[in-house]
C-alpha cells in the first residue's frame, strides 16, 4: 500500500477510518483519496482498505 507516497504494508483488512486514526490523521480535518478518487466523509468508515490501495491524505491550513 501507498500512503501519501510512502509504502506500507497492512497485516489484514481494516477500514480507511481505522488505517487513518493508526496513522494519527484527525478524520474531521482531512480529505482523502482512495485510488484516485474521492471518498466522502461517510464513506470512510465503511471502506475498506488493502495492500494494493493508494491513498492521499491532504490537510486543510488556514492563513491568510
Amino acid at each position: 500500500m501507498l500512503l501519501n507516497g510512502k509504502e506500507m504494508h497492512i497485516d489484514c483488512e481494516k477500514s480507511l477510518s481505522e488505517l487513518l486514526t493508526d496513522c494519527g490523521y484527525q478524520i474531521n480535518t482531512i480529505a482523502v483519496l482512495k485510488n484516485g478518487e474521492v471518498v466522502s466523509k461517510n464513506e470512510i468508515y465503511t471502506l475498506k482498505v488493502t495492500d494494493n490501495d493508494t491513498i492521499e491524505v491532504v490537510s486543510f491550513v488556514g492563513g491568510g
